[in-house]
């Protein structure tokens, strides 16, 4: 089979079409033919030898595809299993996404809904998943609740302001520009924030805000806490403004009795992992085929122009997932 292959901690011209052999199944596993595969900033990491592949999982980039189940594996064969060869699915992996066969963990495969075309269905798991995580598991966002979510017009923002939304919370975002801002409100952010303009901390004088998702840290961590409001909780999922954070008022979090945390997803266990499909799936899939819940697709390329995908999202130009598939190539 044909994956895109990389030299480690080079830059994205170098990524570059490989071959080698089929996946082996494993206990618990199925084999997807893989139509598209959404490409995440843990892959441009990765690809800079910057974030490995957990042990034991697959060195090819990858998190998230859609595709058709082709084979079952031998525990999987019998009529116990919730899947059968030609099941069009998306799935998250934790590994190998970037392949045109993906041995996935059966339990870690979701139905493509009818209404979704399967590169679009690419663009789901990751980023729904994330945010599903971070906002009701990680931040314990109720229903009417206040959030605010930084870099809402990212992948992961866009999914969490819908998530948000069909919850009934209050939904702020900041994001570099108007158009971008623009995106946000058409999925249901309530209030919209320019950071390169305005101090979001400046923006809250009619209260406060629930649970924040912070991709930034550095000075946001203090005036994040300024506008929490009390027993809030602040989610970090990545440290875009570098791995150290500025001096932490003590004083401040002690007063507001915040939980400041972090999150991620890849390493989870696969338990882990299978327990949140199911809720997320029991919660919200059905909301997709309805339409009520969309994935947000920026860019569907061919897979001649992975570079390209890579570069965009390095340069934080997007809004919504990047998307490539196998089948334009």
């Amino acid at each position: 089979m044909q994956f895109i292959d990389y030299q480690e901690g080079t830059a994205t011209d170098t990524l570059f079409i490989n071959d080698t052999t089929k996946p082996v199944l494993n206990h618990g596993q199925v084999l997807v033919k893989v139509h598209s595969f959404g490409i995440n900033r843990a892959d441009t990491l990765q690809r800079q030898g910057k974030y490995p592949a957990p042990r034991g999982e697959s060195p090819i980039l990858g998190l998230e595809v859609s595709g058709e189940v082709v084979q079952l594996g031998p525990d999987e064969s019998d009529n116990q299993s919730p899947w059968k060869i030609g099941d069009e699915v998306f799935a998250l992996v934790a590994g190998g996404g970037y392949a045109e066969y993906v041995a996935v963990n059966a339990s870690h495969l979701m139905a493509k809904p009818k209404s979704v075309d399967m590169s679009s269905a690419a663009g789901i798991a990751e980023v729904f998943l994330t945010a599903y995580q971070s906002l009701f598991l990680v931040g314990d966002l109720k229903p009417e609740q206040r959030v605010l979510i930084h870099a809402g017009a990212s992948a992961v923002g866009l999914a969490a302001i819908q998530l948000a939304k069909a919850r009934g919370c209050h939904v702020s975002v900041t994001a570099s520009t108007e158009k971008k801002l623009s995106m946000c409100e058409k999925y249901g952010a309530d209030r919209l924030i320019n950071y390169k303009t305005q101090n979001f901390a400046e923006c809250f004088e009619q209260g406060g805000v629930d649970v924040i998702i912070d991709f930034v840290g550095g000075d946001y961590i203090n005036r994040n806490l300024r506008i929490l409001n009390t027993d809030g909780t602040i989610v970090y999922l990545a440290m875009l403004a570098g791995r150290f954070g500025d001096k932490l008022d003590m004083a401040l979090m002690l007063a507001k009795r915040a939980t400041i945390t972090g999150s991620t997803l890849r390493s989870r266990s696969d338990e882990y992992k299978t327990a949140l499909i199911e809720a997320f799936s029991k919660d919200f899939l059905a909301e997709f085929e309805s339409g009520a819940l969309r994935p947000v697709i920026d860019t569907q390329y061919g897979i001649k122009d992975i570079a390209i995908t890579h570069q965009r999202l390095e340069q934080n130009d997007s809004m919504g997932k990047l998307v490539v598939s196998w089948s334009s190539h």
